[in-house]
């Protein structure tokens, strides 16, 4: 690499509308104070690790337009569940989401261990400039909580990648914690439980700290969700049930009904559920190259559109077609109307990252919003019993998506128990924003990606004959014991510090 990940950085001052030239310096290249002379000068600083989210930045001697934080936070996530297709052979690491072909040495999970720690470390300066100060003001300790918020926010997303779920094994492995700027480059990894008790002591700390100052920043209430979602990963139900009551009691967010959500994602910044977002503008479309959008929709011209909503997903979603979650689904059809295909593929696009300014290509990706809360407390509720109330959150979400008719009213379905449901109803609603893999994982469940597409293991495409159904290819099954459900640390912070221990 041509910098060392943990260099001791600052981030250079920057607006926000001016964060593709982000710079980094070594830290003697401004003055820790200057950065809290005065609120302005904090919160430049702070836009600055905001804009790692989405910025496409040099690593290692390179800009590469596919590298960027969110680009792969997604990729990550959701193209390794049973929610999209792999529509095609690709050279982009991507793939080895798909076909679970890891390797330390791949350059999506490299990038993305690489920015996490570097937005960590320019918060950790931040944090340590302040509290060195001595600065108490409403102002200052809202942003200093935002310091806290990204910190906790980016350990657990690394700990989620590249770790063993909670449930699993807390005393596993996790991921090296950095948080404090006095921390040897050489370190061991942290266990999960004590990634977990960092994260939580961050995020407690950050509620304390902020109030509200919108949604493409981070907040009380975002951080009280992150809260309610890290205690659901670590089965602590009653923590996860007080934080999403919380959010869901503090009346600053509401459910998108029928007719708001198929805006929803493309006005994220203005709709009523959003609690965080990362705030993209028009300077900020990537277009065909590094966007999120650009491999799982097209306009014909917009984007690559490689990769499709799975018939498995469609299967769940099947028997209400009144659901106005299908909006987010997109057939492509010819001119009778029937769903082309592509290598045998039914070609079903997604549009949750899509159409921010009526831009095919735009969007400002959430990061929390209401519904998830309720799903959260949701689960919770079903896992300690309470059967009615867990039915009630979800029934709160079905009312507004067109599902009037179809509401549970305390009553589990034959065959199915009260997680089941909750679990069913996340799938769809949650679809695409990166929660499935955990999701099956953490309740220790099994990944079942029985369906025709390029994920299948060992297939070329000099294999397929087109003319015959490919059912016969064999199929991935993931039990959550497999090691390939987490990333493999990448090759760069094995060979430079020997603390760290790789996955298996």
């Amino acid at each position: 690499m041509k910098k060392k990940i943990f260099t001791i950085i600052t981030l250079v001052l920057v607006a926000a509308s001016s964060c593709k030239n982000l710079n980094v310096n070594p830290s003697d290249a401004i003055s820790t104070g200057t950065i809290v002379t005065t609120t302005d000068g904090l919160t430049n600083a702070l836009n600055g690790a905001y804009a790692l989210f989405k910025d496409h930045i040099e690593f290692n001697g390179l800009v590469d337009g596919n590298n960027m934080y969110l680009r792969q936070f997604y990729h990550l996530s959701d193209f390794a569940s049973d929610d999209i297709v792999c529509g095609q052979a690709t050279t982009d690491p991507l793939f080895y989401s798909f076909n679970l072909g890891h390797s330390p040495a791949q350059g999506n999970t490299r990038y993305y261990w690489y920015v996490s720690y570097k937005i960590i470390t320019g918060v950790n300066t931040v944090i340590s400039a302040v509290e060195k100060s001595g600065k108490t003001d409403a102002a200052t300790n809202q942003l200093l909580g935002e310091c806290y918020f990204l910190r906790a926010f980016c350990h657990f997303n690394l700990v989620r990648l590249f770790a063993k779920p909670y449930s699993v094994d807390p005393n596993a492995s996790g991921i090296i914690l950095r948080t404090n700027l006095t921390d040897p480059a050489k370190k061991a990894r942290s266990t999960v439980k004590e990634v977990y008790d960092s994260v939580i002591a961050d995020s407690e700390k950050a509620a304390g700290l902020m109030t509200w100052r919108g949604p493409q920043y981070a907040s009380q209430a975002a951080a009280w969700s992150l809260l309610a979602r890290v205690n659901l990963y670590k089965e602590d139900n009653a923590k996860a049930i007080e934080w999403s009551t919380k959010v869901i009691g503090s009346g600053k967010f509401t459910l998108a009904t029928n007719e708001t959500f198929p805006a929803l994602f493309a006005n994220a910044t203005t709709a009523s559920e959003t609690i965080f977002c990362v705030a993209f503008t028009a300077v900020d479309d990537y277009g065909k190259f590094g966007s999120i959008a650009s491999m799982i929709y097209s306009d014909g011209n917009s984007g690559w559109g490689e990769e499709f909503a799975s018939s498995s997903l469609r299967a769940a979603m099947a028997p209400h077609p009144e659901d106005v979650r299908w909006l987010y689904i997109i057939p492509l059809k010819d001119g009778n109307g029937v769903v082309q295909k592509k290598n045998g593929i039914e070609v079903y696009y997604i549009s949750k990252f899509s159409f921010q300014g009526g831009l095919p290509n735009l969007s400002s990706p959430i990061m929390f919003r209401i519904a998830e809360l309720y799903l959260i407390r949701a689960e919770a509720e079903a896992k300690m019993g309470n059967t009615g109330a867990a039915l009630d959150d979800v029934d709160m979400i079905r009312k507004n998506r067109n599902l009037e008719g179809s509401l549970y009213n305390k009553v589990v379905p034959a065959g199915k128990s009260a997680l089941d449901v909750v679990l069913e109803e996340k799938r769809i609603e949650m679809a695409f924003e990166g929660h499935r893999t955990y999701d099956v994982f953490r309740n220790k469940r099994t990944l079942n990606k029985a369906y025709w597409g390029y994920h299948l293991a060992g297939v070329k495409e000099t294999d397929i004959d087109l003319s015959k159904t490919p059912a016969g290819y064999p199929n991935i099954t993931v039990p959550y014991t497999n090691p390939r459900t987490i990333y493999y640390l990448p090759i760069d912070e094995i060979l430079s510090n020997p603390l760290a221990t790789q996955n298996p």
